[in-house]
């Protein structure tokens, strides 16, 4: 029961955190879509084996990060860390899975994340 309700917490707060920062998204370009697939498929058995310490040590450690107006991810960096926390939504369907849709919908939320956006996101922090 306890690890439901860190799932439903952490899904909501993934949820949350994800639309307030990013209310519009623009498509990946191809060479984005093909780091991402490349980075997915090299990390997805480590983090199907995450735990949710791991994960929660993942999403914090990217969250500081990417707040840190001193720190600019580069565009693999960036996307290791989305592609990792939607690859954890996997793990969360199949332990969950009557919450398999929404886990679908995070793991589509972080693939979509764009570090264009991100980019911007940088850029008006220096503002």
């Amino acid at each position: 029961m306890r690890q439901f309700l860190q799932f439903i917490s952490c899904s909501f707060l993934i949820l949350v955190i994800n639309s307030n920062l990013h209310a519009q998204t623009k498509t990946l370009s191809i060479n984005d879509r093909l780091l991402q697939d490349s980075i997915y498929k090299s990390n997805k058995k480590k983090v199907l084996n995450f735990s949710m310490k791991d994960f929660n040590t993942l999403f914090f450690e990217y969250f500081n990060r990417k707040n840190d107006p001193n720190i600019v991810l580069s565009k693999t960096e960036y996307y290791n860390y989305t592609v990792r926390i939607a690859a954890f939504s996997d793990r969360l369907a199949s332990l969950y899975p009557e919450e398999k849709e929404v886990a679908a919908k995070n793991k589509e939320k972080w693939l979509s994340e764009n570090y264009e956006d991100y980019l911007q996101f940088k850029a008006s922090q220096k503002k």
